[in-house]
């Protein structure tokens, strides 16, 4: 396993993962790391207790936005006008509400404070984005956040719903947006069946990286 010093912002090459996809433990959540790893298809994800965890599987979970699958009760949702969609209104919020629901469900995997607080950098910046749901009393009540890594791939991150399908109704606009905006591909990074309902699928690490280096 490699080791990341903390004086240097170097990553292995990714075919140095395991078969589980962790590719290297340590360093730091710096800005200048953390943009290094997304331009080579590279997340940290990690509970509190461990070290800095850096991932980089094989298969790796991604949406062309054209094949979006949106079933007819959600076309149907979508009609009645019922939500507001926004993008990069409530930045902080959407995060904090990820955060919540992972809590929850006591998964303490990521979305603790030091992770929340670089993403909120990254937008800050402009590297980092979201998408908020909102119902008819103007409260979030779905949402998503990612990284646009390039000008042609966008990395989802978590998403989070308060009513029934709030975090679809997120992720369709985000596949909309990606299409609207000729971006090719958005890297969902694990496989979830959630995902695969609408229309991710897994493709080689091999193929995913061409896709970043093209």
């Amino acid at each position: 396993m490699f080791y990341l010093p903390k004086d240097r912002i170097v990553f292995p090459p990714v075919d140095k993962a395991s078969s589980e996809g962790l590719l290297a433990i340590g360093g730091d959540l710096s800005i200048e790391r953390l943009k290094l790893a997304y331009k080579n298809g590279i997340f940290p994800w990690y509970s509190t207790q461990d070290d800095i965890l850096w991932w980089a599987p094989n298969p790796r979970m991604i949406l062309f936005p054209k094949e979006v699958k949106i079933s007819k009760s959600m076309r149907r949702l979508m009609k009645k006008g019922i939500y507001t969609i926004t993008e990069n209104k409530a930045f902080d919020e959407v995060i904090n509400n990820c955060a919540a629901v992972h809590k929850a469900g006591e998964d303490e995997a990521w979305l603790h404070r030091d992770m929340i607080n670089a993403y909120k950098e990254l937008f800050r910046l402009g590297l980092a984005h979201s998408v908020e749901v909102w119902n008819k009393e103007g409260e979030l009540v779905g949402g998503l956040y990612g990284v646009k890594i390039n000008e042609h791939i966008y990395s989802g991150e978590s998403m989070f719903h308060k009513e029934s399908n709030t975090s679809k109704l997120a992720f369709i606009h985000l596949a909309q947006m990606a299409e609207k905006n000729n971006i090719e591909m958005i890297d969902c990074q694990m496989h979830t069946p959630h995902l695969e309902s609408l229309g991710a699928r897994e493709i080689p690490r091999a193929a995913f990286m061409r896709f970043l280096k093209g």
